[in-house]
């Protein structure tokens, strides 16, 4: 009797220490930099699902005028004078499934917020995702390192 609970309790400690484990490495907060290596993003989690800011920009000031870039291709004149430094992208992204999340997502490159997903596909990958009807298109983040 005493042999066969301690093999379940390691097996439990085991089973217990891999999902430890996998928990962690599905966790989306952090810093993520862009597929194409321009921004970095930091996510963390708020309102029960996450939350995402620009952090980070390769290029983060405005080569016109040299002024630090702004959010100048919202459609909104009073939004269009945000810094881009600090700029949410997500909005209403709430758990949607397994390492999943679901909500909004807003495209400072054409001022436009899309529906969206975002998936933590492993501990060093979040692949971003963005719907305008059926049509869908997304990329893969990296963990950045500072």
């Amino acid at each position: 009797m005493f042999k066969r609970f301690s093999i379940v309790s390691v097996l439990l400690a085991a089973l217990s220490g891999t999902t430890a484990a996998h928990a962690q490495s599905a966790d989306a907060s952090g810093t993520w930099l862009t597929q194409a290596g321009d921004a970095r993003v930091k996510i963390s989690k708020c309102s029960g699902g996450i939350c995402g800011v620009i952090v980070w920009l390769k290029q983060p000031y405005d080569t016109a005028t040299g002024q630090p870039a702004t959010d100048s291709k919202n459609p909104n004149p009073a939004l269009a004078k945000r810094p881009m430094i600090g700029l949410p992208l997500f909005s209403g992204m709430q758990p949607a499934g397994p390492n999943k999340w679901s909500g909004q997502i807003y495209n400072a490159d054409d001022g436009s917020t899309y529906a969206s997903n975002v998936t933590v596909t492993g501990a060093e990958t979040l692949r971003v995702e963005g719907c305008v009807g059926a049509l869908c298109g997304g990329e893969t983040w990296t963990r950045a390192r500072h």
